[in-house]
């Protein structure tokens, strides 16, 4: 049996009977790999790789997965998700993976990304997205460009300057977000739930933006739109709009 140490290459493997607990698999690359049902404490996988792996209904409690990378990965199988909970992601990267239905539980995740990723149902539970620079220096970051985060909970997120551009948000709890200055270009926000998000001075410009309305934002200062999307948000807003 392959022992479990960093730097490993693990190809074509089934792992799900194995035991991770505190094991110490920095910079260790799996291809091809199996994970069901595993349960993870405590283990360490920084600067891991993952590609076109399988680690469906499993959770990872207290686990390092900082800078960590996964490419075409699925984390769900019949609307289990995968869990992360106190984990660390920072900086990961997760790249065309399906991530339905995933549990980030507290999770820590500045600057992680997720790329064109489906993200539907996901939830993001206390997630945190900051990163304390010095005694009264914050900085936050993470991108979700051209995922799917329909029906996703990010009730009281908090990502300001984030990429959400070309993301789906249909049916969405965004209430109380927080995505000021962040990044909505071409975002469809059909149907999504967004009383009290703060949008102030974030770009907006070619979203699905029908059915949003302003008056219920929690903030919405320079808020950045298009001319033809003008009617679409004050029809919302219960003003009548015509063409002359």
């Amino acid at each position: 049996m392959q022992p479990l140490e960093p730097n490993a290459v693990f190809k074509g493997l089934d792992l799900s009977d194995r035991d991770f607990t505190d094991a110490d698999l920095t910079e260790a690359v799996f291809e091809d790999c199996r994970f069901e049902d595993v349960r993870v404490s405590g283990a360490g996988f920084e600067g891991a790789r993952f590609k076109a792996c399988r680690l469906v209904r499993c959770r990872f409690a207290h686990a390092e997965f900082r800078e960590a990378r996964f490419e075409d990965c699925v984390f769900s199988e019949a609307q289990q998700g995968v869990a992360f909970a106190f984990s660390r992601l920072d900086e990961a990267v997760f790249a065309r993976c399906d991530l339905s239905f995933a549990r980030f539980d507290r999770a820590g995740l500045y600057g992680v990304s997720f790329e064109a990723c489906n993200l539907r149902g996901s939830s993001f539970i206390k997630a945190d997205f900051a990163k304390a620079l010095g005694r009264s220096i914050v900085r936050t970051a993470g991108s979700f460009a051209g995922s799917n985060l329909e029906l996703a909970d990010l009730a009281e997120l908090r990502l300001p300057g984030g990429d959400f551009s070309r993301c789906s948000f249909r049916e969405a709890d965004l209430a109380n977000a927080d995505l000021e200055g962040a990044d909505l270009r071409e975002a469809d926000l059909f149907q999504a739930s967004t009383f009290g998000l703060k949008l102030a001075r974030a770009d907006l410009r070619g979203a699905e933006v029908s059915g949003l309305d302003l008056k219920a934002l929690g903030s919405i200062e320079g808020l950045r739109v298009t001319l033809d999307q003008q009617a679409a948000l004050l029809t919302a807003m219960g003003v009548e709009v015509s063409a002359t």
